[in-house]
């Protein structure tokens, strides 16, 4: 009997700990939120446009290069230029490449150079980019992106009129596969909530993100930090160089704009865990408590309310346990279904971020075997150490 009752006990006490924590990353995720902007379009004509250079790497990126560039050279903004690196496609990048420049006089097509020792392969090959750039506005961005036809008009109307040096955009995702929709809302949702908008987007404070699928720089303010040359060897080279930005003084805007364009970052569960397992404990600064500390709070919130309600109906305790546990499951649910509302994906795929959350912490895990027992990290053919 006393047994049972310690039982009962300690069920009551995980209930009451999960109901805290539930309420606790709810009020978190809405405080934040409240701080995000989002880009409007802007259709206004813009006088004495600046000149903006757009900088694609592409290596192996076959399968969206034409559509990513494409949707560049079609935007109705006045005065740009699009230049893209060629860095060693194994594929037919280059020759996809090559095909538009004959068509596009302000394609500018360019066979990346040996990747010297210290470089790592994206870095170099925007610092490549920039090397022939002639705009006083830097776009660094990646082959798979699709633009809208005035995000580059938005986008300047927006560093002009919000007195910026820097930009960084979060694009809306595209989900395929099953695969897709189950991890990646989990992750893209992880980093939103470790994106605390109202310190990155405040000159007051050093946090900072980027984005590599959007990174827009004043060529002052890029040239003043060192350009990627700066950070010619991080993995993280997109938050690094906002950090570096924000370090030297400068005023960044980090945006949802969904509504200028979009991007299927990974096709499939093998590219998802090589994509994400490159940088993912890198990201959380090689701290293994603080990899841990997140793997343990993303479970807590997306798994264990499940597992803490059974429990509590499966030893039968008070109605009131019954009730708090599953109060907490209602809050959970809805906040995934605003996380589904947010990327634009169907309501009843929140049933699978569970299965999302688990194989998340797993690709953390590997992150961290990776970069503490082999020292390496690994993309697009190419293996770099971690050290």
């Amino acid at each position: 009997m006393i047994k049972r009752e310690g039982h009962k006990t300690l069920i009551e006490i995980l209930t009451l700990l999960q109901l805290l924590l539930i309420v606790g990353v709810i009020v978190y995720l809405t405080m934040n939120m409240i701080y995000l902007v989002r880009i409007e379009p802007v259709y206004s004509e813009i006088h004495d446009a600046p000149m903006v250079s757009v900088c694609v790497p592409a290596r192996n990126e076959e399968r969206g290069i034409q559509a990513c560039l494409q949707s560049l050279l079609k935007q109705d903004y006045p005065n740009f230029e699009v230049i893209v690196v060629n860095d060693h496609s194994t594929d037919r990048t280059g020759e996809l490449i090559q095909d538009l420049a004959a068509h596009y006089s302000h394609l500018i097509a360019l066979e990346g150079e040996p990747l010297p020792e210290g470089w790592l392969g994206k870095p170099f090959a925007l610092d490549q980019a920039f090397k022939k750039a002639k705009g006083e506005i830097l776009l660094f961005t990646d082959a798979d992106p699709v633009f809208e036809s005035h995000a580059l008009r938005t986008a300047v109307f927006t560093l002009q009129e919000r007195n910026l040096d820097a930009m960084t955009w979060m694009p809306k995702a595209e989900f395929g596969s099953l695969c897709e929709k189950i991890v990646q809302p989990v992750i893209f949702g992880f980093i939103g909530s470790l994106t605390r908008f109202r310190k990155v987007n405040s000159p007051e404070h050093k946090s900072a993100m980027g984005f590599g699928a959007f990174l827009m720089f004043k060529r002052s303010a890029y040239e003043n930090i060192g350009g990627h040359e700066g950070g010619k060897a991080d993995v993280l080279e997109d938050v690094l160089i906002a950090k570096r930005l924000k370090k030297s003084g400068g005023k960044l805007l980090v945006a949802d704009a969904k509504k200028m364009f979009s991007i299927r970052m990974y096709y499939g569960l093998q590219e998802i865990w090589t994509g994400w397992r490159k940088n993912m404990f890198l990201a959380m600064k090689r701290s293994v408590a603080r990899a841990l500390y997140y793997i343990f709070m993303v479970l807590a919130f997306l798994l264990t309310p499940y597992l803490i309600l059974a429990w509590n109906m499966i030893a039968g305790t008070d109605v009131w346990w019954c009730g708090f546990s599953l109060l907490g499951v209602i809050m959970v649910i809805v906040a995934k279904i605003k996380t589904c509302d947010e990327l634009g994906l169907e309501r009843k795929n929140a049933c699978f971020f569970p299965i999302g959350a688990m194989v998340m912490a797993a690709i953390m895990i590997n992150s961290m075997i990776e970069v503490l027992f082999y020292s390496r990290t690994e993309w697009r053919g190419r293996t770099y150490s971690a050290e």
